[in-house]
């Protein structure tokens, strides 16, 4: 009894650390996704009230409730604003001067904070409520229009600095004061300038600024896959998805990192934010990772890695999929296509680095009695495979609308939480009422949780707006001048220009806001600069270019939230944790420059499929290949003649045509073996220094034991 109760205890004290950084990084997900006030009495109903009516509206939406489209954004711009202003206070830093501490409260809402909820509601609403009055002043706007206009403009920057942060709402002042004041600016910066008049006009009282593109798509498309994947969440697909990776993978060598990386692959199926994804998945990874060997910062890193990817997959994206259809003027399918290789591609080099620093440390994998048993986690939550294959018929074989498809997946989902109790309570001889209760709790949780999670993304699409609708008075070939002036008209000092503004935009904006912005700026831009340097760049290029570099700002030190969330959990520096997750994400910086140059890589114009799975083992390759050269590590440690040889065997994989046109081979998709023979040569160098290194590490591990 006395050893077993030592053993409870040390087992408590091992995971009191790891409990805390959960806690931590909770915190964390808690302030993105707008739990900041903790509120008792009748005010704790509000968000959740508010929030349920909001994904309820938006199924209505999807089934039987028919609205012109601009009802339908300014009611989810509404729904939003007032989810903002009685979630989060003013500020985050306690206040404690007399009379002003309600700025900071978060044990109840205030009175201020209720008032300028409704008040913003109402002006959400306002092109709604006046839509005819508005349509028949079209560029004639009357004061009572400015006066909501402009009050609008600023209720939505202070919403998006209390949720998203402060960069956004400034970067939309900036863009406003540019457009006022671009007359007096120097001649390469110059702009004719707007009035008051139409600049309200076209950002507050009409479809192309606040209530344009990117707000639209969050209110028809986007609300239904985050609702989706709340309801997966809610109902116990998180953990299945763990446990199903790590019955998979465990046994291998640095077996939980492999798990984390399919693990989060999937949950980044249905996620859209990497923070998020952290915490759901890394809350049981990290630590197992840290148990077969991975120190607490290469652990942490490799869980911000693979979670910052889950934003590259389709058919979710982050939200961005959708957009960037709208956007390019794309079927949805067609942008799934392009994103696919590059995706699976980062996925399948992520697998690899994991098992290059489990054979840089000598690791084993997790003993068979420590893994979860694959068919019965299968035969336990098969069904919830079920909703998210649905919704991959729907998209694929009908090809319905994405909305049709989430909400018919939704459906089958909502079906599914609502009967699952049922299946285990006879069995387990418990109550079947009980069950189908906790069935109905499971799908309000779900919904409202939904609603939660869209107010970010709604908002930043919105403020967001503010950019585009500035963009579109006419700045859009200035940006060309003014990029061609800083690259001096080079296309790759332009790419890299652009790729480091998406970077540190990124750091203060979330990856729809930041990708948005950057490529209303900057897309036209990089085709047009493109075509003047003799290269064809397909539109759905360069949207996908800033994409990815928007993405990896999730890691990019000194910000990187997701890898403050790791890092948390981990109980390692988040500084050096953001730093090596970089390191281990840097393939999927080098990827989007060769989208500009070989759109092989994204499918454009190639409808044969096994010549796309070519093009995709071959990329898989080339990804390989950078992440062994950066690594330092193959099957052994890299020689110098070794990393420049992988260098060129990337280089190959990436750029076959320009290899095909040097060496004058007509066919350049025979180039791709040139590279595939390079890569064996370096395999037989290494083979030798490899087993050595095995034999090391078993000689190491039997002293050990003795």
């Amino acid at each position: 009894m006395n050893n077993s109760g030592t053993d409870e205890m040390t087992a408590q004290h091992n995971r009191q650390p790891v409990d805390e950084g959960v806690e931590q990084a909770r915190r964390l997900i808690q302030e993105e996704e707008l739990g900041l006030r903790h509120v008792s009495g009748w005010q704790r109903f509000i968000v959740p009230v508010v929030a349920l009516c909001w994904s309820l509206f938006q199924l209505s939406l999807s089934s039987w409730l028919l609205l012109d489209s601009t009802y339908v954004r300014a009611i989810h711009l509404a729904f939003a604003l007032f989810l903002i202003f009685i979630s989060a206070p003013t500020f985050k830093r306690k206040i404690d001067i007399p009379g002003l501490r309600w700025l900071s409260a978060t044990d109840r809402i205030p009175l201020m904070d209720l008032v300028i909820a409704l008040t913003a509601t109402l002006l959400a609403l306002y092109i709604a409520l006046d839509y005819e009055g508005l349509a028949a002043r079209v560029g004639m706007a009357s004061s009572r229009d400015i006066v909501v206009g402009s009050l609008l403009v600023i209720v939505l920057w202070e919403a998006t600095r209390r949720v998203v942060g402060p960069a956004l709402a400034m970067i939309g002042m900036l863009f406003t004061l540019y457009a006022f004041f671009g007359p007096y600016m120097p001649d390469f910066l110059a702009f004719k300038g707007v009035s008051v008049n139409r600049y309200i006009g076209q950002i507050a009282l009409t479809t192309e600024g606040i209530y344009g593109v990117p707000i639209y798509v969050s209110a028809k498309i986007v609300f239904l896959y985050v609702l989706f994947g709340a309801l997966l969440e809610k109902a116990g697909a998180g953990r299945f998805f763990i446990d199903l990776a790590m019955s998979l993978l465990g046994r291998y060598k640095g077996g939980p990192a492999k798990a984390a990386v399919l693990s989060s692959g999937l949950t980044g199926l249905i996620s859209g934010s990497s923070i998020a994804n952290v915490v759901t998945t890394g809350t049981f990874t990290i630590p197992l990772m840290k148990k077969v060997g991975y120190p607490a910062k290469k652990a942490a890193a490799i869980e911000v890695a693979v979670s910052t990817n889950g934003q590259l997959m389709p058919p979710v994206m982050g939200a961005a999929a959708f957009i960037i259809a709208e956007y390019v003027n794309l079927p949805y399918l067609e942008v799934c296509k392009a994103a696919a290789i590059p995706a699976f591609a980062s996925y399948i080099a992520l697998f690899f680095l994991t098992h290059i620093e489990a054979s840089k440390l000598g690791m084993r994998g997790l003993t068979k009695a420590e893994l979860p048993v694959f068919f019965a986690i299968l035969s336990k939550g098969f069904h919830y495979l079920v909703p998210i294959f649905y919704l991959l018929y729907e998209l694929i074989i009908p090809r319905h609308s994405p909305d049709m498809a989430a909400f018919r997946a939704t459906m089958v989902l909502l079906v599914i939480m609502l009967f699952q109790h049922l299946f285990h309570a006879a069995p387990n001889g418990h109550s079947r009422r009980r069950a189908l209760y906790q069935g109905m709790v499971d799908i309000i949780d779900g919904l409202v949780a939904g609603g939660r999670n869209m107010v970010s993304v709604a908002v930043a699409t919105a403020a967001a707006g503010i950019v585009v609708g500035v963009v579109t008075m006419g700045l859009g070939g200035l940006v060309t001048d003014i990029i061609d002036t800083l690259s001096m008209g080079n296309l790759y000092l332009m790419l890299g220009i652009v790729a480091f503004a998406s970077l540190i935009l990124g750091m203060g904006l979330p990856t729809t806001a930041n990708y948005i912005v950057m490529a209303s700026l900057t897309a036209p831009a990089l085709v047009t600069l493109a075509d003047w340097n003799g290269f064809a760049v397909p539109l759905i290029a360069a949207h996908l270019f800033c994409f990815y570099f928007g993405i990896l700002a999730d890691d990019t030190p000194p910000v990187g939230l997701a890898a403050y969330a790791a890092s948390a959990i981990a109980r390692s520096e988040p500084i050096p944790t953001g730093v090596q997750g970089f390191l281990y994400d840097i393939r999927t910086a080098a990827l989007p420059f060769m989208f500009i140059f070989n759109t092989d890589i994204l499918l454009v114009g190639i409808n044969s499929w096994p010549l796309a799975l070519y093009i995709f083992v071959m990329t898989c390759v080339g990804t390989c290949a950078f992440a062994a050269a950066t690594q330092g590590w193959f099957i052994a440690p890299n020689r110098l003649h070794e990393t420049g040889l992988l260098f060129v065997v990337c280089s190959i994989m990436f750029r076959p045509d320009f290899f095909g046109h040097l060496l004058h081979i007509d066919n350049h998709y025979l180039c791709y073996m040139l590279g595939v023979g390079l890569l064996a040569a370096i395999y037989t160098l290494q083979k030798p220094r490899a087993r050595q290194h095995e034999q090391r590490i078993r000689a190491h591990a039997a002293q050990e034991v003795k």
